[in-house]
């Protein structure tokens, strides 16, 4: 087991991971690890995520109150958004919170991360939907995050950037650098034509996959066993879970329209 220093290095050699990336600029992002059901660690506010050490990394409690910082450091101003992941998903022990430049772009654009493109993303993330768009700092955020922990593991932040996590520190940058590799995938297939979008019978044998690895984490995979009733797929219906009706043809014609509008190509 990981000593509270040895995970305090382990946030700054992620933080020096995401800055190096270009998926921060300056002081951007926030990185948090649980380390017991009331002690949390996470990077400071005001502190650039490349330039991070040990003491830097403030501790709090499950109401991100502080427990224990350094000098002058103080908790993220966001630990709000990571306390609210914590407290609905017990399985989560770390949370990423970047600006990615294309996942990013996407989030701006207001386009869901929902075409299956390739195997591994249909594997890794199915789909990374947007949560509406809330004030920094405040509870706008957590609450518009909230309605998509049970089903997901990466969620776009409307205007604002991407929040990842997973039952370890690398695992939930590791859905990070998935996303932002996805969302460029996607968006440079946009500019060759357009991306060949994988079947749904493809789709749903990735998701069987998935369910014979075993992975970890929230995922549509764990939502569509339902099409062995010849329920829909639900990939690709971001936040209507349950909705088994839905056209899902429908759904890919209402994508591609608004994919084709922010591009000009109408």
């Amino acid at each position: 087991m990981m000593s509270e220093y040895e995970i305090k290095k382990e946030i700054c050699e992620i933080g020096k991971r995401i800055y190096n990336r270009g998926m921060v600029a300056a002081n951007d992002g926030n990185i948090s690890v649980k380390i017991s059901d009331n002690e949390f660690l996470c990077t400071p506010t005001g502190v650039s995520k490349g330039f991070m050490t040990p003491e830097y990394i403030c501790k709090v409690d499950k109401e991100g109150k502080v427990i224990q910082a350094n000098g002058n450091f103080k908790p993220s101003s966001e630990i709000k958004m990571h306390m609210r992941v914590y407290k609905e998903r017990p399985d989560v022990t770390s949370v990423v919170h970047a600006h990615p430049m294309y996942a990013t772009g996407f989030a701006i654009a207001g386009i869901p991360l929902t075409q299956p493109i390739m195997p591994e993303a249909v594997i890794t993330l199915g789909c990374v939907p947007i949560a509406e768009y809330g004030t920094p700092s405040t509870e706008e955020i957590p609450d518009a995050v909230s309605k998509y922990l049970p089903y997901y593991d990466a969620v776009l932040l409307e205007n604002h950037g991407a929040l990842t996590f997973g039952d370890s520190l690398l695992n939930a940058y590791h859905k990070m650098e998935s996303v932002e590799f996805y969302a460029k995938l996607l968006y440079i297939s946009k500019q060759l034509g357009g991306p060949k979008e994988l079947s749904d019978s493809q789709v749903q044998r990735l998701y069987e996959i998935r369910r014979q690895f075993g992975m970890t984490g929230k995922h549509p995979a764990n939502l569509c066993q339902n099409n062995k009733d010849g329920k829909a797929n639900c990939h690709g219906n971001c936040g209507n879970h349950g909705t088994a009706e839905v056209d899902s043809s429908q759904l890919v014609a209402d994508i591609t329209k608004k994919v084709m509008e922010q591009l000009g190509l109408k």
